[in-house]
């Protein structure tokens, strides 16, 4: 995903001379070509997180779009009340992209993990927040909204599903249709819970768009799987339900820190988020 960034971010810069690039001291390398190209809209500001937030807002001021790429904990966690005066207040259009969410930095620890990124940021109303499974979903979402009203934030993740689908901003997609229950997977989550899903009669519903959230009408026996901490979406699918009675379980990253290293596959194996523990949450799930 993060060369698919530089891809759709340097053909941006050229056709919209609105855009200005903004890093957090990294993808420098990747965007090489574009501080050539582009030397008066590039700039490595730094590990400046929270007044690099405050520049894109004046820039957005002057009526700019700012794109700022760090990691996903220098971003959602330290410049948070930036995020929230700076954009979220005043509804100023600006993007940021951010890598290393949740444990995709497993070896690095607590300061360069992030599983709360999500529910964090969902918490700054007119925040809108994309997940993308692929790097194709990637660049259809990001040329779809970048230029908006408003602050946009997209997670890329190292993990990714082997299918892209047509995908569009605010709005789940129906992977598969069942009648005993329903799973909604959000982003990289996918390619599990379709393997995990295999030869039962439930729903697939795929999600890129966090916030705001696509009106969930499907079953009323329902699994979600997300790639941070679970719980972002749970009340407000009660609330587009209510006051149809509903049978919801969440399977995402405890709300812990995560005090074991290793690659993000033993993470995942050591938090429970298999294939094989999704599909025991759903044959659980039918059967109540």
């Amino acid at each position: 995903m993060r060369q698919q960034l530089v891809k759709t971010v340097s053909d941006l810069l050229k056709k919209d001379k609105r855009l200005i690039l903004l890093l957090g001291d990294i993808g420098v390398y990747g965007f090489q070509q574009a501080f050539k190209d582009f030397p008066d809209r590039v700039y490595n500001i730094g590990i400046f997180e929270q007044a690099t937030v405050s520049l894109a807002a004046g820039l957005a001021k002057t009526g700019l779009i700012p794109v700022f790429y760090s990691i996903a904990p220098f971003i959602a966690e330290r410049a948070l009340e930036q995020l929230k005066i700076d954009f979220g207040y005043q509804q100023l259009r600006g993007n940021f992209v951010s890598v290393g969410g949740s444990y995709d930095y497993a070896a690095l620890g607590a300061t360069h993990q992030c599983p709360a990124d999500v529910n964090i940021l969902k918490q700054i109303p007119g925040m809108k927040i994309i997940v993308p499974g692929t790097a194709e979903e990637f660049d259809r979402l990001f040329r779809e909204v970048y230029s908006l009203p408003g602050p946009h934030y997209f997670r890329l993740s190292e993990s990714v599903n082997k299918v892209s689908f047509p995908v569009k901003f605010g709005c789940l997609k129906v992977i598969r249709k069942g009648k005993k229950a329903a799973v909604l997977a959000v982003g990289p989550m996918l390619d599990k819970v379709l393997e995990a899903s295999r030869g039962l009669d439930v729903s697939v519903i795929y999600c890129t768009t966090v916030a705001p959230m696509d009106k969930y009408n499907q079953n009323n026996k329902l699994l979600i799987c997300e790639p941070y901490y679970s719980g972002a979406l749970t009340a407000e699918i009660l609330k587009a339900c209510y006051p149809r009675p509903m049978i919801i379980d969440q399977l995402g990253v405890p709300n812990k820190f995560l005090k074991h290293y290793g690659r993000r596959e033993e993470q995942d194996k050591q938090l429970g988020l298999t294939v094989a523990a999704i599909n025991q949450r759903l044959r659980r799930l039918i059967n109540d």
